[in-house]
């Protein structure tokens, strides 16, 4: 299969690239493994694709204290091996396969907005944002309760670029973990949960968050800070999974909470380890 006719950009510096998407449109091209398949089987046709792959601006990756900002143009794999947040990573190895991943980029995964993917739960757990710019327009952070408004939609506007993502880190006494079902390694979750623990200086619960994947529209945030002991049925309640091919809802509505209360109960464990 081979894609429609569309118009091939290169642009040379961040600038350029905001103008070309000014003035055109079009999809941007970062790692592809989500664009190049949509536009092989005609599920997409832009009259332009702008590459992104060129701009050195787009290739940071830092590290603070208080989080990881990963640029638009890095790839799963560079931010797996740097194991710069250890939720972040924990997700990023259960992102498909090698192959994909050595291409495929950060941003570019949360821009795709897929229900099923592991990093847009990462981001909504965590309570992280998408910085987007525009030709002659203010640079917006965009929180992740805003940045994913449907299935495969982002707050990403026309002519818009995202240029990096912010992953809060895991503070003092916190604890996470990342638990998910698949029908084969690689393929997408029929359904997950990643939890964040923060233990109090006593090691009592003081908050537990819970973003659940391919159960909704957008990933599914739940705070069981106070109901803990109840967190497969708030799960259950919260949920609005749909019948497909590979599971019925039931099923997932079932699957999401066992993996909530496992996610739950290791995320725990993993911060009583750190506060110890």
């Amino acid at each position: 299969m081979k894609p429609p006719p569309f118009e091939y950009h290169a642009p040379r510096d961040l600038g350029e690239a905001l103008r070309t998407l000014a003035e055109v449109g079009g999809k941007v091209l970062a790692g592809g493994q989500s664009l190049i398949p949509m536009l092989n089987m005609r599920l997409a046709a832009p009259a332009h694709l702008v590459d992104i792959n060129r701009l050195q601006e787009l290739r940071v990756l830092e590290t603070t204290e208080d989080g990881v900002r990963v640029g638009a143009a890095v790839r799963h794999a560079e931010v797996e091996r740097a194991e710069a947040h250890p939720l972040l990573s924990r997700a990023l190895k259960l992102v498909a396969h090698p192959v994909i991943r050595n291409r495929g980029t950060v941003v570019g995964s949360l821009v795709h907005a897929d229900p099923a993917a592991e990093l847009p739960a990462v981001l909504a757990v965590l309570g992280g944002s998408v910085r987007v710019a525009r030709w002659e327009g203010p640079v917006r952070d965009v929180g992740a309760e805003e940045f994913f408004v449907g299935p495969m939609e982002s707050a990403v506007q026309p002519g818009e670029l995202a240029v990096s993502a912010y992953f809060p880190a895991l503070g003092a006494r916190t604890g996470a973990a990342f638990e998910e079902v698949a029908r084969r390694h690689g393929d997408y979750a029929l359904a997950g949960v990643c939890a964040v623990v923060t233990l109090d200086e006593d090691g009592d619960l003081e908050a537990a968050r819970l973003a659940c994947i391919g159960v909704g529209p957008v990933p599914v945030v739940v705070d069981v800070t106070d109901s803990p002991a109840d967190a497969a049925r708030v799960v259950r309640e919260r949920v609005e999974p749909e019948d497909d091919i590979h599971a019925s809802a039931h099923y997932r509505r079932h699957l999401v909470g066992v993996l909530a209360e496992r996610a739950l109960r290791n995320a725990t464990r993993e911060a009583g380890a750190r506060g110890a």
